[in-house]
């Protein structure tokens, strides 16, 4: 069977000369550690997406949500990031103690652009750290302790083009998909079980 994808970049040299290069504003943007605009971001951001890989190279996006301030600033140079209960696959988690390297965007809603951060982590236990994330009465059994290499604001053009926070752009919530029937398809389940199962999961084991 034929690749779909006949016509590939393969070096540097050949996407800039279809794509160009950065302005001087965006090849400066880019600062090492926390300032008081970044801290400012992330206190005010509830939602966030990590980026993670083996050292194999296999890649896994993850999202993390929370109140505003759920991320624990230590320093100019250290966050913590809680490790509230999930679905028990652990897939930033493993790939983090394989390969440090993440990669982290954090959105504030009806703001259209976006707080970037890259750096190394590593899981970490540390009592008195995780005690200042106590949510709803828990304290989160490990958390995410990410030192910062890079940080950047990121442009708005992917949320201008998706519209993603005006309502009018909307789908129907009718017309969504169903995820009870997609992860019942996927597993050989029933839709009602996983119905169930979610609801129970989302009502008691959200912390």
């Amino acid at each position: 069977m034929d690749h779909p994808f006949r016509e590939r970049i393969t070096s540097e040299s050949e996407l800039r000369d279809l794509l160009g290069y950065p302005s001087p504003l965006v090849s400066k943007k880019t600062i090492h550690s926390l300032d008081s605009h970044c801290i400012d971001f992330i206190q005010k951001s509830p939602m966030i997406f990590i980026s993670t890989s083996d050292n194999n190279g296999n890649c896994d996006v993850s999202p993390r949500g929370d109140q505003a301030g759920f991320i624990h600033i230590i320093d100019n140079q250290h966050i913590v990031i809680p490790e509230r209960p999930g679905n028990r696959r652990l897939d930033s988690i493993l790939n983090i103690l394989s390969n440090p390297h993440i990669g982290i965007i954090l959105v504030i809603p009806q703001l259209e652009e976006t707080l970037r951060i890259n750096g190394r982590a590593c899981v970490i236990k540390d009592a008195h750290i995780l005690e200042s994330m106590r949510a709803n009465g828990k304290v989160p059994t490990l958390g995410i302790g990410v030192t910062i290499e890079e940080c950047y604001m990121h442009c708005a053009k992917a949320f201008k083009r998706s519209k993603l926070w005006d309502p009018e752009s909307w789908q129907d919530v009718n017309e969504l998909p169903k995820p009870a029937r997609i992860i019942a398809a996927h597993a050989g389940a029933k839709e009602d079980d996983v119905s169930r199962s979610l609801k129970e999961s989302y009502e008691k084991r959200l912390y």
